[in-house]
């Protein structure tokens, strides 16, 4: 059976689940890996398992692998071996495992192997060893392919943390930690001692094996409450600088840049708050709706008048210069970041450094 991880790991959280015979994840994200490790250690655990690692140095240890499974322990009811390494398995190997495998499936013994390998392209997976574990065991593919999946997955991260954050609050979520997969993971487990202390104390002691009687109660996070958690020691803060640039203040959007920069605010976020309100002015230049662009009432006065001081012409230059912010906070040119945001922000204030 083949699955993603993102089908995998919910499962892995629930309790009694089987985990008995072959299992294969395979990718380049060690992260999900190490998740899939987690998720499987309480239920061997509960289930009084030897846990024990292998590295294949060579095609040869497949031999202490098949040993180790058919050793019996007094003291243990199974063993549980996680397997690293990309040495692949002989004819006479696969022949062994697939032994294995169906006595796992008719009870004879409850051992479980769990194989961490990197990404298999296409011609591994047509090879014998990867149909044994497609047949009689399970295959997890252990990469994420856009954005969606990995919103998906930490989504899941959250609600073990006891978070549930809105939708703004996810966007700027992933725009600050850049998409990275553990930036964003390692944010969250910092709210949940913010906002959830308790259970994120219980993550802290026992990851993935609460208690199942516990009643989890979600708390709820917006936009705001994410940006007070990332905010750091700045007199001003990115909803400041926002409500500056709408009034087209440039002095003030100027300080503000300034004071951002010398406190260390994170340039991602000073990014995501000036092109999420210059994306809105366009959109709304371009016909559409404030309230089904999501603005609120008590807003939607300071980006009429946003736009009135704007044309076509210079907010058609808006996308690039968004792009150039972009790889200057990357490094891949050599301009300062935080001189094209004070020009981007500025901009949006109605104050141009360049003329169109």
């Amino acid at each position: 059976m083949q699955e993603s991880f993102n089908q995998a790991y919910p499962k892995l959280l629930q309790p009694n689940i089987a985990i008995a015979g072959l299992w294969l994840a395979h990718g380049d994200e060690p992260l999900l890996q190490q998740w899939l490790i987690d998720g499987m250690r309480p239920h061997w655990r509960a289930q009084n398992y030897a846990i024990k690692r292998i590295e294949l140095i060579s095609i040869k240890t497949w031999q202490e692998v098949l040993s180790e499974l058919s050793s019996q322990s007094l003291f243990d009811d199974a063993s549980a071996l996680i397997v690293t390494g990309n040495h692949k398995p002989d004819k006479a190997i696969i022949a062994e495992l697939e032994r294995f495998a169906v006595d796992a499936q008719t009870g004879a013994h409850s051992h479980s192997l769990l194989w961490l390998t990197p990404k298999q392209d296409k011609r591994s997976q047509s090879s014998k060893w990867f149909a044994l574990f497609t047949q009689y065991g399970h295959i997890i593919d252990c990469n994420l392919y856009d954005e969606r999946q990995r919103q998906q997955l930490l989504q899941v991260q959250a609600q073990q943390f006891g978070l549930r954050l809105s939708l703004d609050a996810w966007q700027l979520l992933m725009s600050h930690t850049e998409h990275h997969l553990l930036s964003a993971y390692q944010t969250l487990w910092r709210l949940s001692y913010l906002f959830a202390p308790q259970l994120a104390a219980l993550n802290c002691e026992q990851p993935n094996d609460k208690n199942e009687n516990a009643t989890v109660k979600e708390v709820a996070l917006d936009i705001t409450d994410l940006q007070a958690a990332l905010v750091s020691d700045a007199q001003f803060s990115v909803f400041d600088l926002s409500d500056a640039m709408l009034a087209g203040n440039s002095q003030q959007v100027a300080k503000i840049i300034f004071q951002l920069k010398a406190t260390d605010e994170p340039t991602t976020l000073v990014l995501w708050a000036i092109a999420k309100d210059m994306r809105l002015v366009m959109a709304l230049m371009d016909g559409q709706d404030a309230q089904g662009l999501g603005i609120w009432r008590s807003k939607q006065g300071q980006y009429s008048q946003a736009c009135r001081r704007q044309s076509t012409a210079q907010t058609a230059q808006w996308p690039n210069l968004l792009y150039r912010c972009d790889q200057a906070i990357k490094g891949l040119i050599r301009q300062p970041a935080w001189e094209l945001l004070l020009q981007a922000a500025l901009e949006l204030s109605g104050k141009r450094l360049f003329p169109v």
